[in-house]
C-alpha cells in the first residue's frame, strides 16, 4: 500500500493550520450512516462535509487538493478519557484528573485544566482520535466536571467542543476515602449524593421564588447539581459491581435525572435493569484488566449489551501506568473480535459515542454538513497489521504520520 498522497497545489512546505478545501480518494469509506461506498470521494469545503459519494458520481472538482487512502472511516471518538488533565509524564505537574482535597466537588472545570498541547493529545491525534470526552475522573465520590473537544488547537479554547458535558461521580469501593474519612461506605456514598441534590433542588427554588433583593447568594456546587436536575447535564457514573450499577440507577429514578454509566464491568449481570431504565453505558476498555471492582469483567460485554439494545460506546478509560492511556481503536478491535460485527464495533468509536455524548450532529459519520474529520488507513482498520496513514479534522490535514 501506498504511503498517503497529499496532492497541493502549491508546492507548500507545511500542512495548513486552517480549515482548506480538499478531497478525500479512498477504495472504501465506511460513512456510518449508510452504505459502505467502493472508490468513493468526499468533497470538503471550509472544514465541512460537502459531498460524499461513489467516484462516478463525486467527481473532485478541478484544482483541488486530494488526499487518498486505501479506507477511511469518520474521525474516530474516545468516549470517556482524562487526556488532556492526566499527562504522560505521570509527575504531579501534569495530573490534574483527580483533586482529593474534598469527596464532592462537582464545580471543577475540565476546561480549566485541560492542556491542549499535551503530548498524549496528539498521541491519539495519530491513531485517528478526533474527538476526546475528557475531564476530571473518578475515584472520589464527585471530582468535577467533563468537556468534549477535538484533538487539534493549540489552546482549549480552540479545542473545544462543548465545555462542560457531564458531571463525573463514582460509586463503590474506589470512591471510599482513606479510614476514618468520610464517605467510608456504599451507603454514605448514595446519602451524600441525594443530600446534594436536595440542596440543589431548594436552591433551586428559592432562586425562582425569592425576590431580587433577596436571592442566595451563588453556589457554584448547587449550581453544578442544578444543572443535572433540570436535565442540562448527565450525571456521569463510573460504577463496576452489580449492587452499585442498581445504586445508581434507583437513584436517577428517585430524582428523574439522566445519567450515563461509566465502566459498568457487572453490566452483563444486571443487563434487563439497565435497558428497562433506558441508560447509555460507556463501556470499560475491552482489554481492561480484571481485578478488584473490575473482576468479573467480560471482553463480550459491549456486544452483550448492544444485542440487548442498550446504547453503548467505548473508552480508552484511565491507565495509572505510562503512557497513560489505551486507544480506542484497538479496544474496537478487540470488540469486533468478541461478539461484535465490523459495523457495530466501529459504531461504538464512532457514531455510537457521538449520540450518546450529544454530538451526533457535528461528528460520527461522514454526511454533508457534518465536520470534516477523517482517520485514513492503508487496510482493514480493526487489523493488527494495518497502519493509520493520515488524519483529518475540521479539513485539516493533522497527521500524515504512519501509525
Amino acid at each position: 500500500m501506498k504511503r498517503l498522497l497529499l496532492v497541493l497545489l502549491a508546492s507548500a512546505a507545511t500542512l495548513p493550520t486552517a480549515a482548506q478545501d480538499l478531497a478525500i480518494e479512498a477504495e472504501v469509506i465506511h460513512t456510518m450512516a449508510g452504505r459502505t461506498i467502493r472508490n468513493g470521494v468526499i468533497v470538503v469545503r471550509n472544514g465541512k462535509i460537502d459531498r460524499v459519494g461513489p467516484e462516478n458520481e463525486t467527481p473532485v472538482p478541478a484544482r483541488m487538493p486530494a488526499v487518498k487512502a486505501k479506507v477511511v472511516t469518520p474521525g474516530l471518538i474516545d468516549a470517556h478519557t482524562v487526556v488532556g488533565l492526566a499527562g504522560y509524564l505521570n509527575q504531579p505537574h501534569d495530573q490534574d484528573q483527580l483533586e482529593r482535597s474534598s469527596a464532592m466537588q462537582p464545580e471543577l472545570r475540565a476546561i480549566d485544566s485541560y492542556n491542549a498541547r499535551e503530548f498524549l493529545v496528539g498521541w491519539l491525534r495519530g491513531f485517528g482520535v478526533t474527538t476526546i470526552h475528557t475531564g476530571h475522573g473518578p475515584g472520589t465520590l464527585v471530582s468535577g466536571q467533563t468537556m468534549i473537544a477535538k484533538t487539534r488547537g493549540d489552546t482549549v479554547d480552540e479545542a473545544v467542543l462543548v465545555p462542560s458535558a457531564m458531571i463525573a461521580a463514582t460509586l463503590g469501593e474506589s470512591a471510599f476515602a482513606e479510614k476514618g474519612k468520610s464517605p467510608g461506605t456504599r451507603a454514605k456514598e448514595l446519602a451524600l449524593l441525594r443530600q446534594a441534590l436536595l440542596d440543589a433542588q431548594e436552591y433551586r427554588t428559592k432562586l425562582g421564588s425569592a425576590a431580587a433583593d433577596k436571592k442566595p447568594s451563588r453556589d457554584l456546587r448547587k449550581e453544578a447539581f442544578a444543572s443535572v436536575l433540570e436535565g442540562k447535564t448527565p450525571l456521569l457514573v463510573t460504577v463496576n459491581r452489580a449492587q452499585d450499577i442498581v445504586s445508581s440507577l434507583r437513584l436517577a429514578k428517585e430524582f428523574g435525572i439522566r445519567i450515563v454509566l461509566d465502566g459498568a464491568a457487572d453490566a452483563h449481570l444486571v443487563i434487563d435493569e439497565i435497558r428497562a431504565a433506558g441508560v447509555p453505558v460507556i463501556v470499560h476498555p475491552t482489554m481492561a484488566r480484571p481485578y478488584g471492582e473490575q473482576e468479573n469483567l467480560s471482553v463480550e460485554t459491549a456486544a452483550l449489551l448492544k444485542k440487548a439494545g442498550i446504547p453503548v460506546a467505548l473508552q480508552s478509560g484511565y491507565e495509572g501506568y505510562v503512557p497513560k492511556t489505551r486507544v480506542v481503536l484497538l479496544e474496537a478491535a478487540m470488540a469486533a473480535a468478541n461478539g461484535l460485527t465490523f459495523d457495530d464495533a466501529l459504531a461504538l468509536v464512532t457514531m455510537d459515542a457521538a449520540k450518546i455524548l450529544g454530538v451526533a450532529d457535528r461528528v460520527g459519520s461522514i454526511e454533508r454538513g457534518k465536520d470534516a474529520d477523517f482517520a485514513l488507513f492503508d487496510g482493514d482498520p480493526f487489523e493488527f497489521s494495518t497502519h493509520v496513514t493520515g488524519v483529518v479534522i475540521d479539513g485539516v490535514v493533522v497527521s500524515e504520520e504512519v501509525r
